[in-house]
């Protein structure tokens, strides 16, 4: 295959699509209500670009020690590297170049945030060697790294996290966690008592995994709701009991996320399904707006 061919790949080979998870950066600077400090931003920014960078490295080390297993799923069999559109030696090259790209930035930011990128790269790959095989910690793993990205943004800027933050954030990146396992329970086919190749679950754990995502989804609505009566929420918000309407959009949210998962829909990460999905952004506009009339 010609370099013209493997430049047309380098979008699937880099995960570009990926990339929106690392929105979460900004979280910091949106939930402090700075959105309009242009240095704040701009180190944000920076740091967005860096952690985008770091993270495609780790996409590729996994898709690299994936490709076996990945030749034997329905949908990952048609990545780069499982169809063999892209060489190895590529992906191989790539890695260093990325995360030479991307500490050089960081670098910039700050020390603090370095220190945070080291830790998110070095679970990222605990996860893709080892923690992706074993039954739930991987879900955990998926979590963390979620949200991660909110404290690389809060390193970056020197804003905290508040408690309530990174609760939520725990219980819903959970739930999204485990509707990922659920999907692919979903797609690929087994036989009793054999796992998913790479992973560590069975077609029997289908239900309890359902279960257990449904509840994390729901319990990041209970902390959303003690977070409007909190007094830390009148800090930020002029009208907080506009707030409540904020907990039904987020129910539905995540109660059709299930549903679908459940029906075997789901794209097999769910925030690469929002990001196609007109229901999940009629939903984020309607969430916007209540905090924008709660403000």
């Amino acid at each position: 295959m010609n370099q013209q061919l493997w430049l047309f790949q380098l979008p699937q080979v880099l995960r570009l699509h990926q990339w929106v998870k690392n929105v979460l950066l900004f979280v910091p600077l949106l939930t402090a209500h700075r959105l309009a400090d242009k240095v704040i931003l701009q180190k944000s920014g920076m740091a967005f670009l860096a952690f985008s960078l770091v993270a495609s490295s780790v996409y590729i080390i996994n898709d690299l020690l994936d490709v076996k297993s990945d030749r034997l799923h329905p949908r990952k069999k048609n990545r780069p590297f499982a169809s063999n559109a892209v060489p190895l030696s590529l992906g191989i090259g790539l890695v260093p170049l990325l995360i030479s790209l991307g500490v050089g930035l960081a670098i910039l930011v700050g020390r603090d945030f370095v220190f945070v990128l080291a830790i998110y790269f070095t679970l990222t790959f605990l996860y893709s060697l080892w923690v992706k095989r074993l039954l739930l910690w991987d879900v955990i793993f998926l979590a963390s790294l979620y949200t991660i990205r909110i404290f690389a943004g809060s390193a970056a800027t020197g804003i905290p996290v508040s408690k309530w933050l990174l609760a939520f954030s725990l219980f819903i990146f959970l739930s999204l966690a485990l509707a990922k396992r659920v999907s692919e329970l979903k797609v690929h086919p087994q036989k009793k008592g054999e796992v998913i190749p790479g992973r560590g679950y069975q077609s029997i754990d289908e239900e309890a995994l359902s279960n257990l995502g449904a509840a994390s989804g729901y319990l990041s609505v209970l902390v959303f709701a003690l977070y409007v009566t909190s007094s830390e929420v009148t800090q930020f918000y002029r009208y907080a009991e506009t707030l409540w309407f904020t907990c039904p959009l987020i129910l539905y949210w995540v109660s059709r996320i299930w549903i679908i998962s459940n029906r075997g829909q789901l794209h097999d990460d769910p925030i690469v399904f929002a990001l196609k999905d007109k229901v999940s952004y009629l939903v984020l506009f309607l969430t916007i707006t209540v905090l924008y009339l709660a403000t």
